[in-house]
């Protein structure tokens, strides 16, 4: 990885920042992506734009795999490629709340090797490369301790149906945040002791958010358990687990086997954040 993929990859998070910030709580056009895609707004669209004109041209041989750009299959030969959600967390950018990232990562084969999770309205950067640390805000995170018992997981109600476990509902405390990037970034954090998702997940949504908590000291996996791999011909992973070793080991063992076996075989979710 060329030594200031990093920079260049937190410039334009900055940038893109700043152009979402003058669309938010401003009454943005909105529509809706038709198709279960959930919605989109001109804010979107307007950052998707800058980020590609501004990446491409700083490295033309990358391959793009964006939330809102057609995908392009020449990406899938490429030695590295951009992937990107232009605003994660759309819906919560729509309704005015602060909850929503910029997520930008770059690969080299199947791996991230830069990650940046900005959120423009909390003035707050999560940043990390393949052989450097975690930092929030130019400053070392890790992960928390806790064990299984009580964890604090970020997750959607379905994932703690009992059906997902062995035997019930597991004794663990539910916390949500809208941008899913966002979610890897509090564990990576140590705010929250896990998140996990029983559905498959675009992978613009967690690029750049898992190699941020594998830097911190988590373990970011799919449900089977397996890492992450990304610029697949269809960018989704199979679910995922993220959290400290010891706890990712234990929510692994504590899911039902069946559901895992199954969930490459599950619905594509929303494209829409």
């Amino acid at each position: 990885m060329p030594a200031s993929d990093l920079a260049l990859l937190e410039q334009a998070a900055h940038e893109a920042g700043e152009i979402a910030l003058r669309y938010w709580r401003r009454d943005p056009r909105v529509w809706d992506k038709g198709d279960g895609a959930g919605p989109v707004t001109e804010a979107d669209l307007a950052v998707n734009a800058h980020l590609e004109r501004l990446l491409r041209a700083a490295r033309p041989d990358y391959g793009w795999l964006s939330e809102e750009s057609a995908d392009d299959p020449a990406r899938l030969q490429a030695e590295h490629c951009f992937i990107i959600d232009p605003i994660d967390g759309t819906r919560a950018f729509i309704d005015g709340q602060v909850g929503f990232s910029n997520a930008l990562a770059i690969t080299r084969g199947d791996q991230v090797v830069a990650g940046v999770v900005h959120l423009p309205a909390q003035r707050t950067t999560y940043a990390a490369a393949a052989e450097g640390p975690a930092l929030r805000d130019g400053r070392p995170i890790a992960p928390s301790a806790h064990g299984f018992e009580g964890a604090h997981v970020l997750t959607g109600k379905p994932s703690l149906d009992p059906v997902h476990w062995r035997g019930a509902a597991p004794p663990l405390k539910r916390g949500f945040r809208p941008s899913l990037a966002w979610r890897l970034c509090l564990v990576a954090d140590g705010q929250f002791d896990a998140t996990l998702s029983t559905r498959p997940a675009w992978e613009w949504d967690v690029a750049a958010g898992s190699l941020i908590a594998a830097r911190a000291g988590c373990v970011a996996s799919d449900l089977t358990g397996a890492p992450m791999r990304f610029n697949a011909a269809r960018p989704l992973t199979d679910g995922l687990v993220v959290a400290p070793p010891a706890l990712h080991d234990q929510l692994l063992a504590a899911m039902t086997p069946h559901r895992l076996r199954a969930a490459s075989q599950l619905d594509a979710p929303p494209r829409g954040g």
